[in-house]
């Protein structure tokens, strides 16, 4: 790599930070994209995606619930640590989605490039868990037997 060129070795790198809640269903192909670059030879991916059965009961769907004017200034300071924390990441995009979602959507999505497949992992993995531990999104499982129960009420946030 050319000095001076994100990720070389003793220069600061300003990663690209993309963050966002949203109602809609979640691009994959569009956060892959955002963090493409041509410097990067490892692109991590992580999908949240809604599953049939939690804790020993059958899920029908789920909601997620945030107070949109603190979840996402908190994603945006996640994203910013996991950048710090791993200055070797070039990008790093996660949306997560509110509102009601089935079986098999996209529930969020946490991605990360790096020059390296190391670092792409590292900068991934920690940007879905600092998420999850850190900011305000609360899940509301609706059971197959028709009653509903929150998931992590007791969250720190």
């Amino acid at each position: 790599m050319a000095p001076g060129t994100p990720g070389t070795p003793g220069t600061p790198v300003t990663a690209r930070i993309t963050v966002a809640l949203t109602d809609e269903p979640i691009d994959v192909a569009a956060a892959l994209a955002d963090v493409a670059d041509p410097a990067c030879g490892g692109t991590a991916l992580f999908l949240g995606t809604v599953r049939n059965h939690h804790e020993g009961a059958a899920v029908a769907s789920l909601s997620y619930e945030a107070w949109e004017d603190q979840a996402a200034p908190l994603l945006a300071t996640v994203a910013a640590g996991v950048a710090a924390d791993v200055p070797e990441v070039v990008a790093l995009h996660v949306v997560h989605r509110v509102g009601d979602l089935a079986i098999g959507d996209v529930a969020v999505v946490a991605a990360a490039s790096a020059p390296h497949r190391d670092e792409a992992f590292r900068a991934a993995r920690e940007l879905i868990d600092r998420t999850k531990q850190q900011v305000p999104i609360w899940k509301n499982e609706h059971l197959a037997d028709g009653t509903t129960r929150w998931v992590g009420a007791d969250h720190p946030c």
